[in-house]
């Protein structure tokens, strides 16, 4: 079984750079060892390998330069190829749509997801795809190691409402792909209570520790290194937050150095932004919208502004 979120804009980097900000956490493992993880304890998580579907990273390079980007044909066989090559089974694919999206509408993303399913059927894979919107950031954090510590909250029990609604979503089919329960809403009660109980945050603490992690700063979040300034944004009106564009918060954080502008680029695993109020949220003036996480205060004293033109408050 093997579950694969569709990426459609890797600004803070993907889920390797952020479990690589864990302390010791190792994932280039060799195949072997893989497979020896799965085997041992049911779970690896490792970086996709140079002969992992070749052609397609060189169809990929040419993507920009031919303006094919938002092909959906071809956004479609990228991501299958590498799942199918990759010895996947059974496929779970979670296909966003919205201003922090590649499909901008939901139309758009069915049609995306209606072509992998397709290609998944042809190559004998059971595929099914959720459709989850992208207007705005999943959960409050954005930034590899903020986003890790909102994961081990979440872990704990602390979870935010749109990440667990997603969740849930995704790993209840998971759970029905691999012949475990039929029905979705039981799934849930299965994945919830298991969250409740620490068995998911313990399997966590398993993988980090298989695969060389300090497990200490998952029992102690305080232990990770926090950025260099933590600088409010205050709210300079009343209302409620009527739009808050994903994209502009992804390209906000490569301002501060949490995702690349070039492949070579490295991460600064600390910077982020933490986001207080989201769409819906009711706030008064001089209310913390947000907190930008800095490592250079001029680039923070600028998110902040930035920020606050994101924010529509009405």
């Amino acid at each position: 079984m093997q579950k694969c979120q569709v990426e459609d804009f890797g600004y803070t980097g993907g889920t390797i750079d952020k479990l690589e900000s864990i302390p010791g956490y190792n994932t280039s493992i060799d195949e072997k060892t893989f497979i020896e993880n799965v085997k041992k304890i049911g779970i690896s998580l490792i970086g996709q390998t140079l002969n992992l579907a070749p052609a397609d990273k060189k169809i990929y390079a040419l993507r920009d330069a031919t303006s094919t980007t938002e092909s959906i044909p071809l956004i479609a066989s990228s991501i299958m190829s590498k799942k199918i090559a990759a010895g996947a089974n059974k496929i779970v694919l979670d296909v966003t749509y919205g201003s922090g999206a590649f499909m901008k509408t939901k139309e758009r993303a069915h049609e995306l997801a209606d072509t992998m399913i397709k290609i998944g059927r042809l190559a004998n894979r059971e595929t099914v795809a959720v459709i989850t919107p992208m207007e705005q950031p999943l959960g409050k954090c954005v930034g590899n190691t903020l986003e890790v510590i909102e994961a081990i909250e979440f872990l704990n029990g602390k979870m935010e409402d749109d990440v667990k609604e997603v969740v849930l979503e995704l790993g209840s089919n998971m759970i029905k792909l691999a012949g475990k329960g039929e029905d979705l809403e039981e799934n849930k009660i299965k994945m919830l209570e298991n969250i409740l109980n620490g068995k998911a945050l313990n399997k966590f603490k398993e993988l980090v520790e298989n695969q060389s992690g300090d497990v200490s700063y998952i029992e102690n979040t305080n232990k990770f290194k926090k950025a260099e300034f933590i600088l409010p944004v205050y709210s300079n009106r009343s209302g409620r937050v009527t739009s808050l564009e994903a994209e502009k918060i992804g390209k906000l954080s490569v301002f501060l150095g949490a995702g690349r502008i070039r492949k070579e680029d490295s991460i600064n695993n600390q910077v982020g932004i933490v986001l207080n109020k989201k769409i819906g949220n009711m706030v008064e003036k001089g209310n913390i919208l947000a907190y930008i996480h800095s490592d250079d205060r001029k680039k923070g004293e600028t998110a902040v502004e930035d920020l606050l033109k994101i924010y529509t408050i009405e």
